[in-house]
């Protein structure tokens, strides 16, 4: 039996009486404060309360518990100091060598009175001084704690250090938090002089971009990738998680109300489509581009059943599958079938406000690209569009704007059938778009990321058949543009936002 003492005070209870039933069957004398003394005593758990320790009972309606000599000198005492020791003995003070805290939900409720000030500076103190006290912060590592105690009479320097560090750790997530509160609550103009992005791992990834790098996934928060699900198929790589993102992405930016689908390559879309049902979405997508969709990522808006997974299985391979749902009789027939096939449950969540992306050692930060409404569509030249040749221009903008520049897409009935990307001219977009779509060019929308800076782009769309075409405004020559919009009979929108995209 050894002697040790442990103080305990947490927000969040769950695993507090079954953890510390096995402290004190372990000879661990428990010290705790406000709630969960109360839950010890329910429990008829022996402890000693932190009122009876310090001689102060909790006040400021509960802002000053454990902020007392009586408690912070047992945790920061450095054992191997013989002075520590010494003013300890002469205050009367005793150990601590077991802290275990949790913190106010802030994240999840932000408010002044959830800024927890007595639980930080415990967890900094015991992590500090972590050559003799352990810190506990999350209830995941109570059994490896009984089991140290049980086995080496003792929390083990190498787990008190491993333990230091999720503590430190889990402080400056939450001061994150709070600064980021404060800086929303009081904005001032422009960017903040320092950003704070706390990053939690989701997983590791099979490997990174390439197979000789590395990876993994990490979140900053509740995100829809952390609450992603891989029921199916190999471990994903950084590509597959990058590429669904971007299919998924896409996917919930088209018009709602009917099924829709999308298929990515190497982050562009090769097959987009809506339709009556998502096994018609999805073989529209597919035959957009069937060369390009091989190996490619599938994002689907509903629940992926046994007659869409047929169908899927009869094609050339997915790498990834993406969908809200997958009935089990889907999900068996595809691991049978596509057993390498990875099968992915998403939800769906708004993006956050700012986009971040590195540089070799910098990072560009810049608020999200959202896509603008028709209804700031200006025309310039032809006809008004019918209400299926504007669905088919929202389709191909907003396919566009999630597409890499420069970018041209063109879409006939509900179809992306031909998707120019990532060239460095933009008349080249339009002839590779043009050239994709070949004979369902004819009598079709199209859209471009960026302003034409000569005609020969909406020439090009124009000999291949596009009969409307949206654009942004602002080159020198838009007047010109809009002259042989209107010489080649092609209905022509501007919009005042552009949509590059790299």
């Amino acid at each position: 039996m050894v002697f040790l003492r442990a103080l305990i005070s947490l927000y969040d209870k769950a695993g507090l009486v079954e953890f510390a039933s096995g402290l004190v069957e372990l000879g661990v004398e428990i010290l705790s404060s406000g709630g969960t003394s109360a839950k010890l005593a329910e429990a008829g758990i022996p402890h000693v309360s932190t009122d009876e320790l310090t001689g102060f009972t909790e006040m400021l309606s509960g802002r000053v518990k454990t902020l007392h000599p009586a408690i912070h000198a047992g945790i920061l005492a450095d054992r191997s100091k013989p002075e520590h020791l010494a003013d300890l003995a002469d205050a009367e003070i005793g150990q601590i060598d077991i802290v275990v805290v949790n913190l106010y939900p802030f994240t999840s409720d932000p408010s002044v009175e959830l800024i927890d000030v007595g639980g930080p500076t415990m967890i900094r103190a015991a992590a500090k001084n972590h050559f003799s006290v352990a810190s506990v912060v999350d209830p995941l590592d109570y059994p490896l704690v009984l089991d140290e105690i049980r086995d080496f009479g003792e929390v083990r320097a190498s787990t008190r250090r491993s333990l230091a560090y999720k503590a430190f750790r889990v402080v400056s997530d939450y001061d994150s938090a709070i600064a980021s509160w404060l800086a929303t609550e009081e904005p001032v103009p422009g960017y903040p002089i320092r950003l704070n992005v706390g990053l939690n791992k989701i997983r590791d990834l099979r490997y990174g971009e390439n197979p000789h790098q590395s990876g993994a996934l990490y979140s900053a928060g509740a995100s829809v990738w952390s609450g992603a699900e891989w029921i199916s198929g190999l471990q994903p790589s950084y590509l597959n998680i990058f590429d669904a993102d971007a299919a998924w992405r896409l996917l919930w930016d088209l018009p709602k109300g009917r099924p829709a689908c999308v298929i990515v390559k190497h982050a562009n879309p090769c097959g987009v489509a809506i339709a009556d049902t998502v096994v018609d979405a999805y073989q529209a997508a597919f035959d957009c581009d069937p060369i390009s969709a091989f190996g490619g990522i599938v994002a689907l808006s509903h629940t992926v059943d046994l007659a869409l997974a047929t169908t899927i299985a009869g094609r050339p391979k997915a790498d990834v599958i993406v969908a809200p749902g997958f009935d089990q009789d889907a999900v068996d027939l595809l691991a049978s079938k596509r057993k390498n096939t990875r099968l992915l449950r998403l939800g769906m969540t708004s993006a956050p406000e700012l986009q971040i992306r590195s540089l070799t050692d910098a990072y560009l930060v810049q608020s999200q690209d959202q896509i603008d409404s028709p209804d700031s569509w200006q025309l310039v030249a032809g006809e008004k569009a019918d209400q299926g040749m504007m669905d088919d221009l929202v389709m191909a903008w907003t396919t566009c704007a999630r597409t890499t520049s420069n970018s041209i897409v063109i879409v006939k009935s509900n179809r992306a059938v031909g998707v120019g990307a990532g060239q460095q001219n933009r008349v080249d977009s339009a002839k590779i778009a043009a050239s994709k779509a070949a004979a369902l060019a004819m009598g079709a929308a199209a859209a471009s990321d960026a302003f034409f800076p000569f005609p020969d782009g909406l020439e090009t769309l124009s000999q291949a058949g596009v009969r409307a075409v949206v654009a942004p405004s602002g080159s020198i020559r838009d007047q010109e543009i809009i002259e042989v919009a209107e010489a080649l009979g092609i209905t022509l929108y501007f919009t005042t936002s552009r949509h590059f995209r790299h």
